[in-house]
C-alpha cells in the first residue's frame, strides 16, 4: 500500500513531468531553431498544404515533400547562398585593402572638417566588422551543424504534415486555454507569422532590389552585393537599406561629386524609405500589424541567440510571447467572472 494519497500522487507526477520537461528543453535547447523553423514553415504552407491535399486529392506524403522541395528552393538555398556570398565578398574586401584605405581617407578628411569626427569611417568599419563577424559567423565553418538543423526542422515539419490532424488535435487537448480561445490565438499566431515572415521579408527583398539598382544607376561598384547587404538591413529596424546611402553619399561628397551625393541621399532616404512605409501599411491591412516596437525588441532578442536567423525568430517569438500574455489575461478575467457568479457576488 502507497504511503501517498492520490493528491499527493498527482502532485509528484506532476512535479517529475515539470523536471523532466526542464531537462528534455535543456537536452534541445541546441535543435530550438529546428523546432522553430518547422514551426514558422507549417504555419506559412498550411493553406498550400490543404489545398493540394482537399482540392487536388494529392497523397499527403507528396504533398509534404512537395512542400519541403519548394521551402527549399525558394527560402532556405537563397538564404545560404546569399550568406556565402556575402562572406565571401567580405573576405575579398580585406584581402585588397587599398580601395578601402583610399576610401576611409576621404570621408575622414571629410567628416573631420565638417563634424569634427576625424576618425569616423576607421571606427565606423572596425565595428561592422565585429558586428558582421558575430552576425554571419560560422555559416561555413560549421556546416555539419546547419544540415543537422535543417534535417531535424524538415523532419519535424514532414510530420506535422502527414499526421495534420492528429497534431492539431493533439494542440487542442493539451492547450492551457479553452477551445475558443485556442483558435483565437491560432489564427492570431498565423497572422503574425505571415506579418513577420512573409511580410518583412517582401519589404527586405523590394529595398534590396531598389539599393542594388540605385547603386548601379549611380555607377557604384558591386551594386548586387551591396543590395544583398540591404536586404539583410532591412530587417533591421530604424537602420534599414536606405542607409547605406548615407556612406555612399559621403563618398561623393568626399570626392568632389556633390550633386549625385545629394541625388544618391535623396534616392535612399526619400524614395527607398517611403516604399517601406507603403508595403508596410498594405502588408498590414492584409495580413497582420505588427508594431514597430516589436520588430525592434525582437531583433535584439534573436541576434543573440540564432544569429542572423534571429532577425526574423526574433520578433516571431516575442510576438508568440505577447499573444500568450494576451490568452492568459482572457482567461484569467473569465474566471473570475465566473467565480464571482459562483459565489453571488456578481450582479
Amino acid at each position: 500500500m502507497s504511503i501517498f494519497n492520490y493528491k499527493q500522487r498527482n502532485n509528484i507526477v506532476l512535479v517529475s513531468i515539470i523536471v523532466l520537461g526542464c531537462f528534455l528543453l535543456y537536452a534541445l535547447s541546441e535543435l530550438f531553431s529546428s523546432i522553430l523553423g518547422a514551426i514558422v514553415l507549417f504555419t506559412i504552407f498550411r493553406p498550400f498544404f490543404l489545398w493540394m491535399v482537399e482540392k487536388k486529392s494529392l497523397n499527403a506524403t507528396l504533398a509534404a515533400l512537395i512542400i519541403i522541395i519548394i521551402s527549399l528552393i525558394v527560402i532556405v538555398i537563397p538564404f545560404l547562398s546569399l550568406s556565402i556570398m556575402v562572406i565571401g565578398k567580405i573576405g575579398s574586401i580585406n584581402k585588397d585593402a587599398i580601395h578601402i584605405d583610399q576610401w576611409t581617407a576621404k570621408i575622414d578628411a571629410f567628416t573631420g572638417a565638417n563634424l569634427n569626427q576625424p576618425h569616423f569611417a576607421e571606427e565606423t568599419l572596425q565595428k561592422l566588422g565585429a558586428y558582421g563577424a558575430d552576425l554571419f559567423p560560422s555559416i561555413l565553418g560549421s556546416a555539419v551543424s546547419i544540415i543537422l538543423t535543417l534535417l531535424v526542422m524538415y523532419f519535424l515539419m514532414y510530420f506535422m504534415f502527414t499526421q495534420m490532424r492528429a497534431f492539431e488535435t493533439g494542440l487542442l487537448k493539451y492547450a492551457p486555454f479553452r477551445e475558443q480561445h485556442a483558435l483565437k490565438f491560432a489564427q492570431a499566431l498565423r497572422d503574425s507569422t505571415f506579418s513577420n515572415v512573409l511580410g518583412q521579408g517582401i519589404i527586405a527583398i523590394t529595398q534590396g532590389v531598389l539599393l542594388a539598382m540605385g547603386f548601379y544607376a549611380f555607377e557604384i561598384p558591386d551594386a548586387i552585393f551591396w543590395g544583398v547587404i540591404g536586404v539583410f538591413l532591412s530587417f533591421l529596424p530604424v537602420v534599414g537599406a536606405p542607409t547605406m546611402c548615407i556612406p555612399a553619399s559621403i563618398i561623393f561628397f568626399a570626392s568632389g561629386h556633390n550633386l549625385k551625393g545629394v541625388l544618391l541621399l535623396a534616392y535612399g532616404l526619400l524614395f527607398i524609405g517611403n516604399v517601406d512605409n507603403v508595403l508596410r501599411v498594405i502588408i498590414n491591412k492584409r495580413v497582420g500589424n505588427t508594431h514597430p516596437i516589436i520588430s525592434v525588441i525582437g531583433v535584439f532578442i534573436g541576434l543573440p541567440l540564432f544569429g542572423i536567423l534571429g532577425l526574423v525568430f526574433g520578433p516571431v517569438l516575442l510576438s508568440y510571447f505577447l499573444l500568450l500574455l494576451e490568452i492568459y489575461e482572457t482567461n484569467r478575467l473569465a474566471a473570475d467572472r465566473l467565480e464571482r457568479i459562483r459565489t453571488g457576488v456578481d450582479t
